[in-house]
């Protein structure tokens, strides 16, 4: 079942493509739908390719390929061109999806994703809530909710992780054993660490030899959230 936002937006992607072959920019996808900025655009998408209804095309950011459409969903049809040899019938059309598309061109959407503060990649430190955000390109990101922290110190310097990165990080509450993961401790500190399952113990690995595994009953560890990728500011 969808919703009507995300009715809407698949039918406005279904006719750019089938009007011109290019999906849609996040600017026109906003516009279109009357949404107040790109990261409503990017939670609307998220939810269809979660369900099935459309992919995006790797390696490109403004690249959308519906897969299916939902039920009762009406498309936008194009007439047939006439060929020389053999002309189109009076009132015959043909689904625009039926023409090879034109290969869409890459483009540098962004989304606003909200900056969480500082977490700490040594001894956990508090995981600072602001209401400030950061601009990250759309290609970085897949599906899901998404918020940016800022990390602090070395101990996963091991896993391409330095200190002033800024991990982005995709919000749940569960996780594979050797993930990494942005784990709560006691309710109070946070840290970007390997998960490791030992019973009903939780144990925390760093990712520099210079530092201890960090050993917990479960109970006092809740996840929020796994690494989904870095952006990094070069000076």
């Amino acid at each position: 079942m969808l919703t009507a936002k995300q009715h809407e937006l698949i039918r406005f992607i279904q006719e750019k493509l089938e009007e011109t072959g290019i999906s849609p920019s996040f600017e026109e996808m906003k516009e279109a739908l009357d949404l107040k900025s790109k990261s409503g655009v990017h939670r609307l998408i998220s939810a269809l390719e979660e369900r099935g209804f459309i992919r995006r095309l790797p390696n490109r950011a403004r690249a959308l390929e519906i897969i299916k459409l939902p039920e009762n969903s009406v498309t936008g049809t194009v007439r047939a061109p006439a060929s020389p040899a053999q002309p189109a019938a009076n009132d015959s059309v043909v689904a625009a999806h039926a023409a090879k598309p034109v290969a869409p061109e890459p483009a540098n959407d962004i989304i606003e994703v909200p900056l969480h503060g500082r977490i700490a990649a040594g001894a956990p430190i508090e995981a600072i809530e602001g209401q400030s955000s950061m601009p990250v390109p759309a290609a970085l990101l897949g599906p899901g909710d998404h918020y940016a922290l800022e990390v602090s110190g070395d101990s996963m310097i091991e896993a391409g992780i330095f200190d002033g990165d800024f991990a982005l990080v995709k919000r749940t509450e569960t996780a594979r054993d050797g993930e990494i993961v942005v784990a709560l401790v006691d309710n109070e500190e946070a840290t970007l660490k390997y998960l490791r399952k030992e019973g009903t113990m939780v144990r925390l690995d760093p990712a520099n030899g210079s530092y201890e595994p960090q050993v917990y009953e479960a109970g006092r560890v809740q996840v929020q959230g796994k690494l989904a990728g870095l952006l990094r500011r070069y000076h």
